[in-house]
């Protein structure tokens, strides 16, 4: 019994030990692949290790910054051709001329705020240079997408300045604002009517239209100079910022609605026509108040302070409200009544914001996206607004007639600024800044010049007439050309030396 079992045994044990070596040499092969994979992983590993962001790049530096911003507008513009085809393509395209202008104005305006100057003076300059060498020349069918542009910047930086303002700033200085709106304004044109009537030999109507559209500060150049001012805290101690940003919106529909008026007496051939022009302001303060006034106290209701996502939908309505503003009161015809509703309207909406504890933070962040939007829209703003100045469109023989004319309005409005803050909350630094904010002139100069000129054009007007439109759209061009540039400059330097300084509590 016990050989068999031994047989059995025997039997199997050789196989058994036959079939090991194979398992073995199996085992021994897994080993060798696992050893290969080890060594790649190992020179992989070590790969990395050299080239990590962390080993290559420690800290942030100029290199990667650059390399970032050329990737950016490579892929802009690859985006832009795959999409839209020949009209992003270079150079001739007109949706490649308009990305062109707002990074080379971005551009332009970094580099100056690395020497301490207004970003925008960069970015006005270089659409200035783009337009005069001929890199920028867009055909009459952008020209409307242009201008629409330029609003829609001009609708988010109303809106923060809406936003920016103090109630109770506003309350104190409400008699300095109706001063300020009206009184320097009117100086100005009558001043440049004069003054165009005896240097220029302008008839007075013509006098007084070419007043009308130098009399008007720009927005444009005052309210963001005044917001990052705000921000840094000078001139919050008196509202300074507020009274200025306030008074703006009222200076330009003043200036517009006069701008009209003239304009109706010039050319004008219906019965009328001129009682509407004549009725045309009032009409545009009352509509933009209105207008203001119910949509700003709709936005403090809608939506509801526990609302999910009520940040979106602030942002949402404020924008959608402010184009609409801005947008359709230029197609009903009274187009002053936009920007003040759109500032009124973000002022109450803030106000009754930031009444409510829970909902104050939230306003803040509202605040921030359109101050980050605002970082988007500002180099499109001054860069189409410096292809406005034309060169060619300069006649020699206005220039230094038409230089003095407007240095002669700026003193008297100067002056005018300066006396009508008597005997109110400012001291004499403070009266002083403020007159150096009331100079800048830009985007209504640029909308009013070309009107006189295209209008005599139009309608078949004498070439004496013809000659009188060209000499208001030079100076015109002209003062936007010396006033945005000193304006800006003006503003951010004189802000801190005259203006107090309030320092925030963090919270």
């Amino acid at each position: 019994m016990d050989n068999p079992a031994g047989e059995d045994s025997s039997e199997i044990c050789p196989d058994k030990m036959q079939e090991k070596p194979i398992e073995s040499k199996d085992v021994e092969m897994d080993f060798d692949d696992g050893a290969d994979q080890t060594k790649s992983k190992g020179w992989f590993s070590r790969l990395w290790g050299a080239i990590r962001p962390e080993v290559l790049c420690p800290q942030p530096s100029a290199l990667l910054t650059l390399i970032m911003i050329v990737v950016m507008i490579l892929l802009t513009f690859g985006a832009l051709i795959s999409l839209l085809g020949n009209t992003a393509m270079p150079p001739d395209g007109g949706i490649f001329q308009l990305v062109m202008l707002t990074f080379v104005a971005f551009a332009a305006g970094f580099l100056l705020s690395l020497c301490k100057m207004p970003p925008l003076l960069g970015m006005l300059l270089s659409g200035i240079l783009l337009r005069n060498v001929g890199a920028f020349y867009l055909e009459d069918s952008y020209l409307e997408a242009v201008s629409s542009l330029r609003k829609l910047a001009m609708v988010v930086i109303l809106i923060k300045a809406g936003l920016g303002l103090d109630p109770q700033a506003l309350k104190r200085l409400s008699c300095m604002v109706i001063r300020l709106s009206f009184c320097p304004c009117l100086v100005e044109a009558v001043t440049a009517m004069f003054a165009a009537h005896l240097l220029l030999g302008m008839p007075w109507l013509w006098g007084i239209l070419l007043g009308c559209v130098l009399a008007a500060v720009s927005p444009a150049v005052v309210v963001p100079s005044l917001l990052a001012l705000k921000e840094e805290g000078y001139g919050e101690d008196k509202g300074i910022s507020t009274l200025v940003i306030a008074a703006s919106s009222l200076d330009d529909i003043a200036a517009i609605s006069l701008f009209g008026i003239f304009l109706g007496m010039i050319f004008s051939t219906q019965s009328g026509g001129l009682t509407m022009e004549i009725l045309q302001g009032p009409i545009e303060i009352t509509l933009g108040i209105i207008f203001g006034i119910c949509y700003g106290l709709l936005l403090i209701y809608i939506p509801h302070g526990k609302e999910k996502n009520i940040r979106i939908w602030r942002i949402f309505l404020l924008l959608g409200g402010g184009i609409l503003a801005v947008f359709g009161s230029e197609r009903v015809g009274f187009g002053g009544a936009g920007p003040l509703g759109l500032i009124v309207a973000a002022f109450f909406a803030s106000s009754g914001w930031q009444s409510n504890v829970i909902n104050d933070k939230i306003t803040e962040t509202v605040v921030e996206f359109f101050s980050t939007t605002w970082l988007i829209f500002q180099p499109i703003l001054f860069g189409l607004i410096g292809t406005e100045i034309k060169f060619s469109e300069l006649e020699g023989s206005t220039v230094l007639l038409g230089l003095a004319v407007l240095l002669i309005g700026l003193s008297l409005r100067v002056a005018t600024v300066w006396l009508i803050s008597v005997n109110g909350i400012l001291s004499m630094k403070e009266r002083l800044f403020v007159a150096i904010a009331w100079f800048p002139k830009a985007t209504v100069q640029a909308l009013l010049g070309p009107i006189a000129l295209d209008l005599a054009r139009q309608t078949g007007a004498s070439a004496e007439v013809i000659h009188l439109g060209e000499q208001v759209l030079t100076i015109s061009v002209l003062s936007i050309l010396v006033t945005a540039p000193i304006g800006a400059i003006g503003i951010k330097f004189s802000g801190p030396r005259l203006l107090n300084c309030v320092i925030k509590e963090q919270p």
